[in-house]
């Protein structure tokens, strides 16, 4: 199973996509924004994936909206493939 932490501290929500094609080994190719992630997520790596953000909230307080819509995205994908799961916050969060 491939699994990525989502840790930070991140300047920007592009620092997040580079530690997410660090993590996930994503295509070189990968263009570092919303609808690059899901082509990459859903088209270019095999699973399972386990994908854990423990400080959501710490990290959208920071970036708002961007946060916000990096979730979505995460979560559409892993309602499109049954071998990726996403994990947010912590265990008693």
């Amino acid at each position: 199973m491939k699994r990525c932490v989502l840790a930070g501290p991140y300047a920007g929500v592009e620092a997040i996509y580079m530690d997410l094609a660090r993590q996930l080994e994503l295509p070189s190719h990968f263009g570092a924004n919303l609808d690059a992630l899901w082509d990459a997520l859903t088209r270019n790596v095999a699973g399972p994936i386990e994908i854990s953000w423990p400080e959501f909230s710490r990290h959208r307080r920071r970036l708002g909206i961007a946060a916000d819509r990096l979730l979505t995205t995460l979560q559409d994908v892993a309602a499109e493939r049954p071998d990726v799961r996403v994990v947010i916050g912590r265990p008693n969060d």
